[in-house]
């Protein structure tokens, strides 16, 4: 019997709905077999609109649908795993011959092959922008960490749309993309809430950030990042579980549930994931468990440390047979010089830098692990890097508590003062890095250290690469020359997958790397790198067929930087590092024609790559700070709200080398006042205008050494009401002078309250992870009185915070008196 037409629209209409849940209960899969022509076929990404195919008629009855489709990657395109860790040098790891057991990289170097001739730029940001983009890190302007861009296309610190990094491409051919950990490449003006974020993760290709923005952070009191949003991980744990927080252990968290997720929901599409803690960059944070581990480990000393490394690492064929040990450089003790307490402590130093390596593998092994449990190891192309550069001469000759303190301030600790906090070190009240003889006994058996791009102790790491279904030589060794570039266009070959002419309408740089994908099948295969261009702080070097032309140091991070310094104080050393591996043996006064070569081609290859000018001025190092674009540059006049949080100091004002006054008109509830105005900076460095105990209360910290500071409050507690904050800064010094000192004044109401003189205050840089925050406190406290009320947030009502320059903006026009100091 038919239906009536009522019966047929209530019955086209149920279905209708029926159809709308299911859609909704059960999406479309996340992909699907694509109508566009092959992504390795086509030279510009996002791929053209698909053409629709189907047929459009009056009606769907007389018509044929036809949906566009996602790309999907080639057939049997691997998951791509790249990792890599900071500041680790060459002899550090066990799988190199080092001292410290890193069973991680142990097992994936048993399945896959070393590379023991491989080669970064000897800087942090470099490194990182050379490797995602393919390009030299000149190239991709980027010569130098965000901290010391200039204003020359090769150093500026901005890397270009015209250089589009392997995420880009992959998510762009079907990949899913994320990054957990580090970026160092965020210029400080790009680094606050207002973006731009260009240059984050989200900005790069990549889906989704878990991680922090800068050169190092805190471990236990990180700051957060997660795409664009700062967040608080500790906030949400309690007990146990939020004081033994380390943000090494959160990345791996992270990056084990992002790998699940990705397996439940689209477990087809394959992934990139990009790996890269902050380990082992200081500050050297370790749980106290992992540092027992290691307890007697380094008594032997640097000296005798090398030697056994050396000895490890011929043993294990990492090096050659014929390979010589560098010595030691003049400017570094012998470990017999010492006496027992500097033993006792620089030896303990060395053993929270082994626990925190050491607790990385581990984290690094369950995110491996968690890949292996989802069945997916063999078809996985896992590139893992330890270290970014050599091992980090930033310590200081004697090891330090407070590593932006001294680096970036030249702030002064005594031995005795390390010695009473030896126990301490490694935790969370100290932001401490190790002696630098250690670092280049980490760097076994080369000369120097991080830094030096003239010699492999600054550039040369040990890699591992495991692709079960591809790489058969499991355990073995690869001697080919090659250099951080040459991971992108390994990547892209695996993947099948081309680089672009042109991402959104840019035409795209060339790609400077060059494939490692031949040396999978072939042990003895030729290098195909062989020409390469270094340069780090005026240290200069050239490869070229197996040769090695190398500037001489001069200056040194454990050292007052000596003056009048210039291209032509340096001298070159040539090496044949084909048959001398550690640079051990120099042939420049016995070969001068060939040393004149490579001398010529360096100059030519730093023309080609964008390498020119070399800076060896400390002063256009210091004026460029204060030209680069800024937020707040000829502003003097601020005015912030009750939580605004997490500004970071490049997009704060510049209230350092300058007068300033800072108003907060606020209410006081019934119960009191109690909790923070406003503060920048933290524990180790910064000030507060805060309530403790109901009175108005301002603290100003050069480091968190007892005395190194001041604190005063108001001698009565606030009544319940409307009230107004003062406190006036008067600075001893004139423009373009640093760090002086200055009288503190605090008010309440229009009147004095207390006043205070400090004989010095921070001249640079009181953090690279804290940050400014109004009505609470991030990150960590700039008084521990209140440490365990984190982030003691001002229980009344800020009505606004004005911050004011009073004389001007120092951040303009600065003509340092003596920039050499």
């Amino acid at each position: 019997m038919a239906r009536s037409k009522i019966e047929k629209q209530g019955f086209i209409s149920l279905v209708s709905v029926i159809a709308a849940l299911i859609a909704v209960a059960h999406p479309a899969p996340a992909f699907a077999q694509s109508a566009q022509s092959g992504p390795s076929s086509v030279s510009v990404l996002p791929y053209p609109d698909p053409q629709f195919r189907g047929t459009i008629g009056r009606t769907t009855s007389d018509s044929k649908s036809d949906f566009p489709q996602p790309v999907l990657a080639p057939k049997g395109a691997p998951n791509v795993l790249l990792i890599m860790t900071d500041d680790v040098g060459f002899g550090a790891s066990s799988t190199f011959g080092g001292p410290v057991a890193t069973p991680t990289l142990d097992s994936l170097a048993a399945s896959g092959i070393k590379y023991n001739e491989f080669n970064t730029t000897a800087l942090c940001s470099p490194t990182r922008a050379a490797l995602l983009t393919g390009r030299d890190q000149h190239n991709v302007h980027t010569g130098i960490i965000m901290e010391r861009s200039l204003g020359y296309p090769g150093y500026d610190s901005l890397m270009p749309k015209s250089a589009g990094t392997v995420a880009e491409i992959l998510r762009g051919n079907g990949y899913n993309t994320a990054w957990f950990g580090k970026n160092h490449n965020v210029p400080a003006w790009q680094s606050s809430a207002v973006g731009p974020f260009d240059l984050w993760p989200t900005g790069l290709g990549f889906d989704y950030f878990y991680g922090f923005i800068g050169g190092d952070v805190n471990q236990w009191d990180p700051t957060v990042f997660e795409n664009t949003t700062p967040i608080e991980p500790k906030e949400k744990l309690t007990g146990a579980a939020k004081a033994n927080y380390h943000l090494d252990s959160d990345l791996a968290d992270q990056a084990v549930h992002w790998l699940q997720q990705q397996n439940s929901l689209a477990p087809d599409k394959p992934f990139f994931a990009y790996y890269v803690p902050g380990a082992t960059h200081a500050p050297h944070h370790a749980p106290k468990e992992w540092t027992a581990k290691f307890k007697g480990q380094f008594d032997q000393g640097w000296d005798k440390l090398r030697e056994e490394t050396f000895e490890r690492q011929k043993k294990l064929g990492v090096i050659p047979q014929d390979a010589v040990l560098t010595p030691r450089p003049a400017n570094l003790p012998a470990w017999d010089s010492l006496d027992t307490k500097h033993k006792e402590l620089f030896s303990h130093m060395a053993e929270i830098y082994a626990a925190y390596l050491a607790y990385d593998d581990h984290n690094i092994g369950r995110v491996i692990d968690e890949v292996k449990k989802e069945g997916k190891l063999d078809n996985t192309l896992i590139i893992f890097i330890e270290g970014d550069n050599g091992s980090s001469a930033e310590g200081s000759l004697q090891g330090t508590a407070n590593e932006i303190g001294v680096i970036g301030n030249g702030a002064k600790e005594s031995f005795d003062y390390l010695y009473s906090i030896k126990d301490e070190l490694g935790g969370p009240l100290h932001y401490n890095h190790m002696p630098v003889a250690w670092s280049w006994a980490f760097d076994t058996p080369f000369q120097w250290t991080k830094r030096y791009a003239s010699h492999f102790g600054g550039t040369r790491n040990g890699m591992v690469m495991s692709w079960p279904a591809r790489i058969k030589d499991a355990g073995g060794l690869r001697q080919q020359f090659h250099y951080v570039t040459d991971i992108m266009p390994t990547i892209l070959q695996a993947a099948g997958v081309q680089a672009p002419d042109s991402i959104n309408g840019v035409k795209q740089l060339p790609i400077d790397g060059v494939s490692m994908e031949y040396t999978w099948a072939d042990a003895k295969a030729p290098s195909q790198r062989t020409t390469q261009l270094f340069e780090m702080f005026g240290n200069r070097g050239i490869y070229h067929d197996g040769w090695m032309a190398s500037t001489t140091p001069l200056v040194f991070a454990w050292e007052p930087e000596p003056k009048g310094v210039t291209e032509a104080s340096f001298k070159w050393e040539l090496y044949h590092v084909d048959e001398d591996f550690s640079q051990a043996k120099d042939l420049a006064a016995t070969m001068p024609d060939k040393l004149n070569e490579m001398k010529e081609l360096w100059w030519a290859e730093a023309g080609r790559n964008n390498a020119l000018p070399l800076n060896f001025s400390p002063q256009a190092t210091v004026e460029a700070m204060f030209q680069r674009p800024s937020l707040t540059r000829g502003r003097t006049h601020f005015v912030y709200h009750q939580g605004t949080v997490r500004i970071p100091e490049g997009t704060a004002p510049a209230v350092k080398n300058t007068s300033f006054t800072i108003t907060s008109k606020l209410t006081v509830p019934s119960d009191g006042g109690e909790g923070v105005i406003i503060t920048q900076g933290g524990r180790f460095a910064g000030w507060g205008l805060l309530m403790i105990d109901g009175k108005p209360t301002w603290v100003y910290k050069n480091s968190q050494q007892p005395g190194d500071g001041i604190r005063i409050s108001g001698a009565d507690k606030l009544a319940p009401g409307d009230h107004t904050i003062g406190l006036d800064f008067a600075y001893d010094g004139k423009k373009g002078e640093f760090g002086k000192g200055g009288t503190y004044v605090l008010s309440v109401d229009g009147s004095q309250v207390a006043q205070t003189r400090i004989d010095h205050t921070i001249p640079f840089i009181y953090s690279v992870d804290e940050t400014l925050d109004v009505g609470e406190d991030r990150g960590t406290p700039i008084l521990d009185d209140y440490s365990d009320r984190m982030p003691f947030a001002f229980n009344g009502t800020i009505g606004e915070v004005d911050l004011d320059l009073k004389g001007g903006d120092a951040s303009v026009a600065v003509e340092p008196e003596d920039p050499d100091q």
